[in-house]
């Protein structure tokens, strides 16, 4: 929610894909069944998702095909839901345009890895979230939390044994 209103200013067609699809005003959203549908057109591929047995892995040589030569693939998330050794063919090849890793597979990546050369490959070192900042949005998130529980209401980010996060 937070990417998609940093992105507004900006212009930009949104879809996200959920496990649970909720429609959102402005953006499109797909259930995990149509993730593929969310590639086609896609300009810049964003993965900031959970990993679990299902998304282990889940874009690959296939995945990269249906993203098309201009798109570039970030991934703030997890560096196993990407298939690295296609990913390293996708962009030597030119099967996508670049991409933005802050996580890779192995991470951290070993010296001599074909990424670490390759023009179209921007990797990030992985210390974005600082305690400074985890701190007080955790803090925030349990102070609400509080509230909530408090006042009877629903709580944020529960988590959902079943999804697996």
């Amino acid at each position: 929610h937070c990417l998609v209103s940093l992105l507004a200013p900006f212009g930009c067609r949104v879809t996200v894909v959920r496990k649970r699809p909720v429609p959102q005003s402005g953006i499109r959203v797909l259930g995990w069944d149509e993730r593929d549908q969310a590639l086609d057109d896609a300009d810049v591929v964003i993965l900031a998702l959970a990993l679990t047995a299902e998304t282990d892995g889940f874009l690959g040589r296939r995945q990269f095909g249906l993203m098309g030569p201009e798109a570039c693939l970030v991934n703030v998330a997890r560096g196993r839901h990407v298939v690295t050794d296609d990913l390293v063919a996708a962009l030597a090849e030119g099967t996508i345009a670049a991409a933005g890793l802050d996580v890779t597979e192995p991470e951290p990546l070993p010296a001599g890895h074909p990424l670490w050369s390759l023009a179209n490959c921007l990797i990030t070192p992985h210390t974005a979230n600082t305690e400074a900042m985890a701190i007080p949005l955790l803090s925030a998130r349990i102070t609400e939390n509080v509230r909530r529980y408090a006042a009877g209401q629903a709580l944020d980010g529960v988590v959902d044994p079943d999804l697996g996060y």
